[in-house]
């Protein structure tokens, strides 16, 4: 071992290491050829908002992981949870059998779920709760007598996973084309960038002053655009919109005042179900449980995961209304979807633990107390020339990159390479800010810390951004 105590390989284990992942690993949403020539981060622990590398160096987490680690990490009460159960019942799959920890569990996210929605069924993750979703509602329209209806209505730039059925419902062509075909019957309507929205709800000489009244305009546009898409496409064959509480692919986009209220309508006057996907927003990101508790509207089913365990183990949800469970209750219907490790009973104990700390914490206070010093802090960085515009809510936020502060124009596709991949990727993290530099829509910088984090650690992060942005405008 490493005489050294933070850094636990020696340069030779390092070395077999790297080795070892060059030659088997295939990491995720990775270009693997950069690491044929450069070492592959190896990040071995984390101490509440902070991970450290093989080499002994600390990073500020500034991404919770993937909008996971809301409790930060190395807590030993979630992992003794872990152990815990797994010496009792380390699995049994929920296939026609029960386990204490996912009744409870369920009866306790039920609890905090807004409204009916009153029947939870676990998953391994968000993408297999968005794919439980979108198969619950068609089931549930042939079982109703509407059996026509099978649509899915998102939005553009929007990310809702990679499973087949939940990528078709994602609006990024990039991240599906070479997947291509995919699952028919998707369709895409505006999101609620205000930042990108058309001229005619940008502030200008003529409303300057006025951006609050444009910006409620501008969300009843984009909510009417949902009623256009299924009188479009037949309102008895679209089944549901899936809608993020905040868009995080495209960086962070809140919905405007009255933007849900009008989409419920909608939903309402063309019997569409409305999904919730919170697999990012819920349990605490917010400052609510849910992020439709926050805009204060209904949905048919939520989607869930990450932060329920804050990434101490696997586990995901969707969350379903009584009506959408009821045709399953009599006579011979079932419900012909599971996943193996869903509601693991390991994962179940961990969420238990983790909403224990939530309460006993009071995290979601927490979040909402200090929400407008980190969006404080974050906005001091709209005096530097690349930001152009600063956006999210609770802890989930998005710095949009430009070329032209005052014409708002964006990097074409060669200079947002250069700039988030050729720089400013690697720059943030030598500079010990783990984050995320992301080009789905225009470029962005996201940051999601640990709900934990306080006042210092939003200086860490808004000074070394300070630094790294201010040299980026400068290679352009």
């Amino acid at each position: 071992m490493s005489s050294d105590p933070t850094a636990p390989y020696t340069d030779d284990e390092f070395a077999r290491l790297q080795q070892a992942g060059r030659d088997h690993l295939w990491l995720h949403f990775s270009r693997h050829s950069v690491y044929e020539q450069g070492e592959m981060p190896v990040i071995v622990r984390g101490e509440g908002p902070y991970l450290y590398d093989a080499k002994g160096k600390r990073y500020l987490d500034g991404l919770a992981g993937l909008f996971v680690n809301q409790l930060g990490h190395g807590r030993t009460d979630l992992a003794e949870a872990a152990a815990k159960q797994a010496a009792q019942l380390a699995f049994m799959p929920l296939w026609s059998y029960a386990h204490p920890k996912a009744m409870e569990l369920a009866e306790r996210v039920a609890g905090y779920a807004p409204g009916d929605l009153n029947r939870v069924f676990f998953t391994s993750g968000g993408g297999e709760a968005v794919e439980t979703a979108w198969k619950l509602a068609k089931n549930y329209f042939k079982l109703t007598g509407k059996p026509t209806k099978h649509k899915v209505i998102s939005r553009r730039i929007a990310y809702h996973g990679t499973p087949q059925g939940a990528l078709s419902i994602t609006g990024l062509p990039t991240m599906k084309a070479q997947f291509e075909p995919l699952v028919p019957s998707t369709f895409r309507v505006p999101n609620t960038n205000f930042y990108r929205a058309p001229e005619r709800f940008q502030p200008g000489p003529d409303n300057a002053g006025d951006s609050a009244r444009l910006w409620e305009a501008f969300g009843r546009w984009a909510a009417d655009e949902i009623a256009v898409a299924i009188e479009n496409e037949g309102a008895d064959t679209v089944a549901a919109v899936f809608l993020e509480p905040v868009q995080n692919s495209g960086g962070c986009f809140p919905p405007p005042p009255g933007y849900f209220e009008r989409v419920r309508e909608i939903c309402d006057e063309y019997d569409v179900l409305l999904v919730s996907d919170e697999v990012i927003c819920a349990f605490g990101r917010l400052g609510h449980m849910f992020g439709a508790e926050r805009y204060g509207y209904q949905p048919d089913m939520i989607t869930c995961a990450k932060g329920i365990t804050s990434g101490y183990a696997p586990l995901g949800a969707m969350i379903a209304s009584d009506r959408l469970m009821e045709p399953f209750l009599t006579g011979t219907e079932s419900f012909m979807h599971g996943y193996t490790f869903g509601g693991h009973p390991v994962s179940c104990a961990v969420a238990m633990a983790n909403l224990d700390v939530f309460e006993n914490e009071k995290i979601l206070e927490g979040v909402r107390e200090k929400e407008p010093a980190f969006r404080a802090t974050l906005e001091q960085l709209k005096d530097l020339p690349i930001v152009g515009d600063v956006r999210g809510d609770g802890f989930f936020y998005g710095i949009e990159l430009v070329k032209d502060k005052e014409t708002r124009e964006t990097f074409d596709d060669d200079e947002s390479e250069r700039l988030l991949r050729g720089f400013l990727s690697k720059a943030l993290y030598d500079a010990g800010l783990y984050c995320r530099a992301d080009d789905r829509g225009d470029p962005v910088i996201q940051l999601s810390p640990p709900l934990i984090c306080d006042q210092s650690h939003f200086d860490e992060m808004e000074q070394i951004l300070r630094v790294v942005l201010d040299k980026a405008a400068t290679l352009l």
